[in-house]
């Protein structure tokens, strides 16, 4: 199967401007037939005035309205996956249900913490992390940047692992593949072979295993992905629809290429280490040498996922010393 074979299947994939290089190109949002007429959407792209043109064009381009939404899923909660939901539900003029995992719910719904709320914690676990107080100022305004790019919404509808999305021509389930997020979904029709992987899987850009101290200490989003994405390994696709680029194909080839490459991320870390103890910061640094300022929350989880992935195969002990977390080889 291939992407032009999609709209048989009642899909058509909306690319969305958004201004994160990092992302790997535009955001997809996926406009699905639904079962009872209408469609529905996976993932509404980002709040911005170019992003919901676009995205009113791309319904129009292919003979549908923003009238005809019944539901929208958010398949995790990042600003340019949940971003324009909001606006889609005031241009349909009526009462649009919005889904997502309950793990992600705090970071789409009204009732959830505010990024400029979370600073104070942030900055103090930064702190921790090794990271200078004049480092910081840069990623804070980039991340703030960012969350104008969306509004919460009011109500958000617990979406469950396991739950099967009827649509007209799909029978997709829900898998909570947590990693990018704590509560990331995709969907997967077995009968056709289609993943919708969102930014669990990307062909050419590797998905950010980010900080999250919303979602507890336990939690390691590296280890988890990889859990994840093994398990993505395993099943028989032919077609993965990203949140980001065409679909593809080959998906076990693209794990094993990015396994592959966070292996060699943590051969860089254990060289690092065996000159010494280094906070995830200076790890970073050695990772990402050429990163600018607004790259360092970044740049720091991508250290802190590695870091805490060799931790967890007992590689790498972590040590408190004068407030600061230093690392060193077991």
């Amino acid at each position: 199967m291939t992407e032009a074979d999609l709209r048989d299947l009642g899909i058509v994939r909306i690319p969305v401007p958004i201004p994160f290089p990092q992302a790997g190109g535009p955001v997809n949002v996926y406009a699905v037939e639904d079962a009872g007429g209408g469609i529905a959407l996976f993932d509404a792209g980002l709040g911005s005035r170019e992003a919901e043109a676009a995205l009113e064009a791309g319904l129009a381009a292919a003979g549908r309205r923003f009238d005809e939404v019944t539901r929208i899923v958010v398949s995790h909660g990042h600003v340019d996956h949940y971003g324009g939901a909001r606006t889609a539900i005031e241009k349909a003029g009526k009462d649009v249900p919005v889904h997502a995992h309950p793990a992600d719910v705090p970071k789409i719904a009204e009732s959830g913490p505010r990024w400029k709320d979370l600073v104070p914690l942030y900055a103090a676990h930064l702190l921790r992390l090794g990271v200078p107080a004049a480092a910081m100022a840069g990623m804070e305004r980039e991340e703030v940047g960012g969350f104008h790019l969306a509004r919460r919404l009011p109500e958000v509808r617990p979406l469950r692992a396991g739950e099967v999305l009827r649509f007209r021509h799909l029978e997709a389930e829900v898998l909570h593949m947590p990693g990018h997020t704590p509560g990331l979904v995709c969907l997967w029709d077995a009968r056709h072979r289609l993943f919708f992987s969102d930014d669990h899987l990307l062909e050419k850009v590797s998905p950010n295993p980010l900080i999250d101290l919303g979602a507890g200490e336990r939690w390691r989003p590296l280890v988890s992905y990889l859990e994840s994405a093994g398990r993505m390994h395993a099943l028989d696709v032919d077609l993965v629809l990203p949140g980001h680029g065409p679909a593809f194909g080959n998906h076990r080839q693209v794990i094993d290429r990015l396994v592959h490459f966070y292996g060699k991320r943590q051969v860089k870390i254990r060289a690092a280490l065996e000159k010494g103890p280094s906070t995830a910061f200076e790890v970073a640094r050695v990772l990402f040498p050429w990163a600018r300022p607004g790259d360092l929350f970044l740049t720091l989880s991508e250290a802190v996922a590695n870091l805490e992935l060799l931790e967890a195969r007992g590689e790498v002990v972590r040590e408190e010393e004068g407030g600061a977390l230093r690392h060193r080889l077991a």
